[in-house]
């Protein structure tokens, strides 16, 4: 058997390229965002309203449950919480 290595976990279990760079990206927004939501030092709900969503909604984004957002969701939540997206493009190696 062949050992393999990635440059991340999404490239290892997706079976698209497309796909594996969608969930890195999704995967980079959440963890972002979970750490500042953190930083916070408020209740759930007071970090739900500051972000304009329910509750439940912010503790699927803090247990990292990442096939409940979609990126553009996760931008959208990252605009809310104040941080900055940029999508930074190079050619495919």
């Amino acid at each position: 058997m062949e050992r393999q290595t990635f440059a991340n976990v999404w490239d290892a279990i997706e079976d698209a390229p497309s796909e594996a760079a969608n969930m890195t990206m999704r995967s980079d927004l959440l963890i972002a965002l979970r750490n500042t939501v953190e930083g916070w030092n408020l209740t759930q709900a007071e970090a739900a309203r500051r972000l304009g969503v329910t509750q439940p909604r912010l503790n699927d984004l803090l247990r990292g449950r990442i096939a409940n957002f979609s990126l553009d969701a996760l931008i959208n939540l990252a605009r809310q919480a104040g941080l900055s997206v940029r999508l930074e493009i190079d050619a495919a190696a």
